[in-house]
């Protein structure tokens, strides 16, 4: 049975797959700081959309990673569990 890390480095031998993991790698890495500070925070989904005046299903489309929310989306998820959104660029 092949591991994950294996199937991984197989899949991302392909050059076309490899590049549309690399153009979508900056939306799930923004999914994972979501999560991560709602974790630290404490807090379900249900609580996050409450407190955003949105609803649950809208916080776990956020927590996907399939899509980049907008920066004042951000900015209220940020808020709503008690933290700051700082933007910050790095060199590629």
């Amino acid at each position: 049975m092949k591991t994950l890390k294996t199937l991984k480095a197989e899949l991302l031998a392909d050059p076309a797959t490899h590049a549309e993991y690399v153009s979508v790698a900056s939306e799930f890495e923004m999914a994972r700081e979501l999560i991560a500070a709602r974790s630290r925070a404490g807090l379900t989904q249900g609580e996050v959309a409450e407190r955003m005046g949105t609803t649950q299903s809208v916080v776990a489309r956020l927590e996907s990673g399939r899509r980049a929310p907008s920066m004042r989306t951000v900015q209220r998820y940020a808020q709503a569990v008690g933290a700051r959104a700082v933007v910050h660029l790095e060199v590629a």
